[in-house]
């Protein structure tokens, strides 16, 4: 089933990557997208009736900059005629629950950017769930390593789940439903794991690995486990976790 953004794209005829031209999107939706330096947020919207104008901070990289328009337009989507107030991201938190308004829209913005009827067939002819592939798929999307590491996750080739380690441990992570729920990673890093020496080594990204389950999941069956490991740094103090799930069995046990 379509979502609305891919509802639209479809409406204007996308099939490709290249053909995600967000201005002309937001033209279509009667929405002007000025950029101009801003303070304290990335983006804000402002409209009445069907016409609008989106302010994008033009400080931000490029992916940034199309995740905000993709973003304001899922307001504009969901959310017209509602005072919805400019914050920065980390006052966000409390509006990006699960029925909020900020997670509705970084919904409509990840259907937009990386929408299913394209993303998911040139993630399963990749084959693989690894950041070789993230950067593959980003490139073509134009889209940031995270986003498209999230959306690979979800539309993995393999069963895969997504971890943002910082300095004080885990800080989230994404699974897709058919992982099930007693899965559930620990809160530190294994100190003798690869992840470890990516957060405070020199190395960018480790390379994908076999590693005992039970240094991810304390879980007391996870010991007849392995699984696939590979981590990447994100900035000086996060780095992302691709955990690929190689034995069906870690899939079929119950909790």
């Amino acid at each position: 089933m379509l979502s609305a953004a891919e509802h639209l794209l479809q409406e204007l005829g996308v099939t490709k990557p290249q053909e995600i031209d967000l201005e002309a999107i937001a033209y279509h939706c009667g929405v002007q997208v000025r950029y101009k330096s801003m303070q304290g947020c990335e983006a804000q919207i402002i409209g009445t009736h069907d016409k609008a104008v989106a302010l994008i901070n033009e400080n931000s990289i490029p992916q940034r900059r199309r995740f905000s328009v993709a973003h304001e337009l899922g307001h504009w989507h969901f959310h017209r005629g509602k005072i919805l107030n400019c914050r920065t991201l980390g006052d966000q938190q409390g509006e990006r629950g699960a029925n909020g308004p900020e997670r509705a829209a970084d919904r409509y913005a990840a259907d937009l950017l990386l929408p299913k009827f394209i993303f998911e067939p040139m993630a399963m002819d990749a084959k693989r769930a690894s950041f070789e592939t993230v950067d593959k798929l980003r490139e073509e999307f134009n889209t940031s390593r995270m986003a498209t590491s999230i959306r690979l996750v979800e539309f993995s080739p393999e069963p895969a789940m997504l971890i943002c380690h910082g300095p004080n441990g885990r800080k989230w992570f994404t699974r897709p439903s058919h992982i099930p729920d007693h899965w559930f990673p620990s809160d530190e890093l294994d100190p003798d794991g690869y992840a470890m020496d990516v957060l405070h080594g020199q190395e960018e990204r480790s390379q994908r690995r076999l590693m005992p389950a039970d240094a991810w999941f304390d879980r007391l069956s996870a010991k007849k486990y392995e699984l696939f490991e590979q981590s990447i740094k994100i900035s000086n103090k996060e780095i992302l976790t691709l955990l690929v799930f190689k034995d069906d069995e870690m899939l079929e046990e119950e909790s």
